[in-house]
C-alpha cells in the first residue's frame, strides 16, 4: 500500500501540472526578476527528485547535467519548457518505483551519500520535497498573474485521490 506521504507528493505533482496547464513555451521562459522563470521551476523540481529519489536513494542519475542547469545555487537560466517537462516526467516516473517501496519504518531511516549519512531521514526528505512543490507553485501562479494569464486555477484542486488516511 502506498504510504500517505507518497500520495501527498503525487497530489502536489498533479497540482503543479494543473497550475501550469496552458502555459506557452514562450511565457514559461519569461523571467520576472528576481524570480526564476516557470520552465526553470519545472526542471528545478525534477532536479530535486533526481537527487533525492534517484541518485541518493538508488545510485542512478537520470539527468546528469540538470543540477548545473536548474539546481539550487546555480545561475538563473531559461530552459525550454517542453524539455523540462520531458525530464520531469522521466524522473518522477522512475522515482515512483522507489517511492512505492517506502514504509513507515523506512521513512525513519537515513540515506547515505558519498560515505556520509544524510542529516534528514527519508520521511523528512519526502516532506521537504512536497513543500518544495507548493512553494514553487505559489511562485509560478504569481508569475502567471503578472503575465496576465486569465482563468487561473483557484485554490487546491480535487483531493478525492489524496484523502487523509492514517498510517
Amino acid at each position: 500500500m502506498t504510504h500517505p506521504l507518497v500520495t501527498q507528493l503525487r497530489f502536489a505533482r498533479s497540482e503543479l501540472v494543473r497550475c501550469l496547464e496552458g502555459v506557452s513555451g514562450e511565457d514559461a521562459r519569461r523571467r520576472l526578476e528576481p524570480m526564476n522563470c516557470i520552465s526553470w521551476m519545472v526542471g528545478h523540481l525534477a532536479s530535486q527528485e533526481n537527487i533525492y529519489w534517484m541518485l541518493r536513494a538508488q545510485g542512478q542519475n537520470l539527468a546528469p547535467d540538470l543540477h548545473q542547469r536548474v539546481g539550487w545555487g546555480q545561475p538563473p537560466s531559461t530552459p525550454p519548457l517542453d524539455e523540462m517537462w520531458a525530464v520531469w516526467h522521466t524522473i518522477t516516473n522512475a522515482a515512483d518505483r522507489y517511492l512505492d517501496t517506502l514504509t513507515p519504518e523506512l521513512l525513519q531511516t537515513h540515506l547515505e551519500w558519498e560515505g556520509k549519512t544524510r542529516p534528514e531521514n527519508i520521511g523528512t526528505m519526502l516532506l521537504r520535497n512536497i513543500y518544495h512543490y507548493w512553494f514553487h507553485m505559489g511562485e509560478a501562479h504569481a508569475i502567471r498573474q503578472l503575465l496576465g494569464h486569465p482563468d487561473l486555477p483557484q485554490f487546491v484542486g480535487d483531493m478525492s485521490g489524496a484523502l487523509y488516511r492514517p498510517e
